[in-house]
């Protein structure tokens, strides 16, 4: 199967309409629909169900729809890693959360930077929910993940350490003098609904508060009085205007450095073990 022909099914499957699927291809519907018919038969399954009103993805077409996604994945992170390497041969990108532990990530540039002065590690600060997706598409070698909030499906990875969540609320708030708190109490804390993540598939969970994409945001909008949050102990600002207090039945968090499973590189593995070794 040629990656064109991927290509042509996932613009179908996704739009589940053959005209939209050509306009986003920038081609022509009946030459489409053609390629569409020779796969099926080529295949030996019908894929789409099709009549005047509607398209639909049969069992088959939806095995195919997320292969051929996990596919094309694969060859865009190929191409990426490719003319990295053709311009940066030792060189590796390092992916990690927005607000993320930077103590714990500038050791470890530190000491892998002694042990490998002439490697160069270009660090990518992502949004919640990028790094991962980062990690599969070529776009970085590792990964600083946080589990459980992050995935690793596809990843192999390394536990680092685990730490305890806290609670950040506006300074001066009257919890923020407790010696501790509980999740239900953080959902009740009057006037300041706990921020909504991004989640893995970009929408947001249904509550009152606002939305966030970053650290930042959220630190902003917490020392604003417009909302609260629980976060990793790692991740607790130095900020004065916020006060912070440990969510006592909230489960450890788990850090990890993740890469991608098929990676055989060696620059990789070094860096690895340098983590490992902190």
């Amino acid at each position: 199967m040629e990656t064109r022909e991927m290509r042509y099914f996932v613009a179908v499957a996704e739009e589940l309409n053959f005209g939209r699927a050509a306009e986003r291809l920038g081609m022509a519907q009946p030459p489409l629909s053609r390629a569409i018919q020779q796969l099926e038969r080529r295949l030996g399954t019908k894929l789409l169900e099709r009549d005047r009103r509607a398209v639909e993805l049969t069992p088959a077409g939806a095995v195919l729809l997320r292969e051929a996604r996990t596919a094309l994945t694969a060859v865009e992170a190929a191409e990426r890693r490719t003319r990295r390497a053709g311009v940066q041969p030792d060189g590796i990108t390092l992916v990690a959360k927005t607000g993320m532990g930077s103590e714990r990530l500038a050791k470890l540039l530190d000491a892998f930077a002694v042990e490998h002065p002439d490697v160069k590690v270009d660090v990518v600060l992502a949004a919640l929910g990028e790094s991962e997706p980062m990690l599969h598409d070529g776009r970085a070698d590792l990964g600083l993940l946080t589990l459980p909030f992050d995935r690793t499906t596809g990843l192999d990875y390394e536990e680092l350490d685990t730490e305890n969540r806290v609670a950040i609320l506006p300074g001066g708030h009257p919890y923020g003098i407790r010696e501790g708190i509980t999740l239900a109490e953080m959902d009740t804390v009057p006037g300041l609904p706990q921020a909504r993540w991004r989640q893995a598939d970009g929408t947001y969970p249904d509550g009152p508060g606002p939305q966030i994409r970053d650290q930042l945001q959220l630190l902003q909008l917490v020392s604003l009085g417009r909302a609260s949050a629980v976060i990793c102990e790692s991740c607790l600002p130095t900020a004065a205007g916020l006060a912070s207090v440990p969510v006592t039945d909230a489960a450890p968090v788990t850090n990890v450095i993740a890469w991608p499973a098929h990676s055989r590189s060696q620059t990789v593995a070094a860096l690895v073990r340098t983590a490992l070794s902190r």
